[in-house]
């Protein structure tokens, strides 16, 4: 008998083949069988109704800062209503382990919480109470190099030293042996700008003889791209191991247009070094409130400030204005604060996310009080407004940026793919009606067109609420993650012998 049974569904397997009529059976939380429509004899304990509708893998977001959230709130109701089935945290530089404070934590890794949320001083105390809180959702680590500098510097706004650097190597070596999938950077925010490429080298030497990733936020997403671009490859050829490119963008209006010399960049490394990236769907980015960001060419909306919690949801243009001051006084007064910056070119972005090395990720703020709405609807935008909608790539791609190219960058083994005896990480959902909802005035609004979520098998997400069923595990890196950079495409599918439809 099987568990469940998903009947005459059209599965997008993940792989960026053709989609397929099918049924679908999950048992012991994993996909027991697939087979064509009316195939599968054994009875099943609940039947979903699969007609008109899309069974894809669960999403995989490969950009989350959802480190301390997947603790204190397990529930994890934005990523779940999405259809996201795994999050990759600790990027950008930022961890919630292993970390030991002295004070509050130093920006940006007050994104991840306040003071009381870093509670794990070593990367194992974190895996065991990820484990302990049963998420709704899988959870994979990286480490984050200020998250390391934090715990051996006095101050971050200076290189490490070679004893720091020896302590900081230790640290991740053991991250790296408990299951962490490597080690991210943040290197264009103050806290880690003064670190030079030889400490970065130093510490992604380590990442070798796991087979482990360097991911990185470049030292600069701005005119110098290029150049920060040339740094990373460098990083990740000097350590031989795979580089993924956070949240790829042209920022500033100067830097719009550019997108085409950054993929030829991107294709061009590749050929040397294992290369990826990963890329939100939208044409504004979020973070902390940083003044060398401050500039009368776009809009910048603030998302909260500490001084001044008015603020929040309001134009720094406008609070500028109503002080008489320059925006950049304006800025600093309300520091320290979150804002979104509208400072990207829609053309940039859906170039970028056409690209076949390029992986959806949110980079979605939790702890945000107006967050951007990346958060609550990333994956359906491209589903809905991305494929559907505008054309910019079919619909089978689109899942397969989102799940098998995923799993297999970051070696998720036995997940995204519909695939017999993979784990029932699942989402279904109607491809005529799936689509964002959340808004810049209004984020926190669940995605359309999401019917249901199983996570390991377990019905997570239906009809529009969550069950309460959490399923979720810590998941730890599988493998030599170089493997799952052999190619930007994957061509083995699961389909049945029939027609695709």
């Amino acid at each position: 008998m099987y568990d469940t049974l998903i009947a005459d569904v059209l599965v997008l397997d993940g792989t960026g083949g053709a989609g397929f009529r099918a049924d679908v059976a999950l048992a012991g939380g994993r996909v027991a069988a697939i087979g064509q429509p009316g195939e599968l004899a054994k009875p099943a304990g609940s039947v979903h109704a699969g007609a008109g509708l899309a069974l894809a893998p669960g999403f995989i977001d490969v950009h989350t800062h959802d480190d301390t959230n997947v603790i204190s709130t397990p529930g994890m109701l934005p990523k779940l209503s999405q259809g996201v089935t795994t999050v990759v945290v600790g990027n950008c530089g930022i961890s919630a382990a292993p970390v030991t404070l002295r004070g509050e934590p130093p920006d940006p890794m007050n994104l991840l919480g306040r003071r009381d949320d870093f509670r794990y001083a070593s990367f194992a105390d974190y895996t065991r109470a990820v484990d302990a809180a049963r998420p709704s959702v899988n959870v994979a680590a990286l480490v984050g190099h200020t998250a390391l500098r934090n715990n051996h510097m006095d101050r971050l706004d200076r290189r490490a030293t070679d004893a720091e650097i020896a302590a900081m190597r230790a640290q991740l070596r053991e991250a790296l042996q408990h299951g962490a999938v490597g080690l991210s950077t943040g290197l264009a925010y103050a806290s880690a700008y003064s670190a030079d490429t030889a400490e970065v080298q130093a510490l992604a030497e380590e990442l070798d003889a796991h087979g482990a990733l360097y991911t990185t936020h470049l030292r600069s997403e701005f005119a110098e791209i290029l150049d920060a671009l040339q740094e990373a490859y460098d990083i990740a050829a000097h350590a031989r191991a795979p580089l993924i490119v956070s949240h790829l963008k042209c920022a500033g209006a100067g830097n719009w247009g550019r997108s085409r010399d950054v993929l030829a960049s991107l294709d061009t490394a590749g050929r040397m070094v294992p290369v990826g990236c990963d890329c939100y769907p939208y044409a504004a980015s979020s973070s902390t409130l940083d003044l060398k960001q401050v500039t009368s060419d776009f809009d910048i909306d603030i998302t909260w400030s500490t001084p001044h919690p008015g603020m929040a949801g309001r134009k720094l243009a406008d609070i500028a204005a109503e002080w008489q001051v320059p925006l950049a006084e304006a800025a600093r007064r309300l520091q320290p604060a979150g804002a979104v910056y509208h400072g990207m070119h829609e053309e940039d972005v859906r170039r970028i996310l056409s690209h076949p090395l390029t992986m959806i990720g949110s980079d979605g703020l939790p702890n945000d009080p107006l967050p951007h709405p990346r958060l609550w609807g990333a994956f359906p935008r491209v589903l809905g407004h991305y494929s559907r909608d505008l054309g910019l790539f079919p619909l089978e791609q689109a899942v397969h940026k989102m799940t098998g190219l995923s799993a297999a960058r970051f070696g998720l083994a036995g997940r995204g793919l519909v695939r017999q005896d993979y784990h029932a990480d699942l989402v279904l959902f109607d491809p005529a009606t799936v689509a964002d909802r959340a808004r810049f005035d209004d984020p926190a609004r669940p995605a359309a067109g999401i019917r249901a979520v199983w996570v390991n098998g377990v019905l997570s997400y239906h009809d529009g609420a969550a069950t309460g069923d959490r399923a979720g595990r810590w998941l730890p890196r599988s493998g030599d993650l170089r493997s799952g950079f052999a190619s930007p495409t994957l061509s083995e599918s699961t389909r049945p012998d029939q027609e695709p439809s």
